[in-house]
């Protein structure tokens, strides 16, 4: 999804949404900064820029933009809901030591879809945890 304003303007219509200034907002971070945000992450920057924007406001954008398929949902582990506005199946790579995560294109997990004696329905996105290359070649 392009981040220009007429891009995200034509892409809500597309998807049946309203347009508000603060959906706007929500989904132009989230096309901006691909950094898997949480819903308060985006409240204190869209908050910075637009005082008048509310939690609720935040949570319930983001509510909206999930149930129009324009926005995913992901927990990564821990407590916190992530976004991201990569929709298209992929797995997810969190770097143990600097807390980046990074998208990893999809590839099927083969030996678990293919083990005797079990007939998966879905095959959900995998969480792979290590350490991210600038965190390898960083000097200790």
């Amino acid at each position: 999804m392009a981040a220009t304003r007429a891009d995200i303007s034509a892409s809500f219509r597309e998807h049946g949404l309203r347009c508000t200034s603060q959906r706007y907002a929500v989904l132009q971070y989230l096309l901006k900064h691909p950094c898997h945000p949480t819903a308060e992450e985006i409240l204190g920057v869209v908050n910075r820029h637009d005082p008048r924007v509310s939690r609720a406001t935040v949570y319930n954008s983001l509510h909206a933009l999930v149930e129009s398929g324009m926005v995913r949902e992901v927990k990564l582990g821990g407590d916190a809901t992530r976004f991201e506005p990569h929709i298209e199946r992929h797995h997810h790579f969190i770097c143990d030591k600097c807390g980046r995560i990074e998208d990893i294109d999809w590839f099927e997990p083969g030996e678990i879809a293919h083990r005797p004696g079990v007939k998966p329905r879905s095959i959900r996105a995998l969480v792979l945890q290590g350490l991210c290359e600038p965190c390898l070649t960083q000097k200790k």
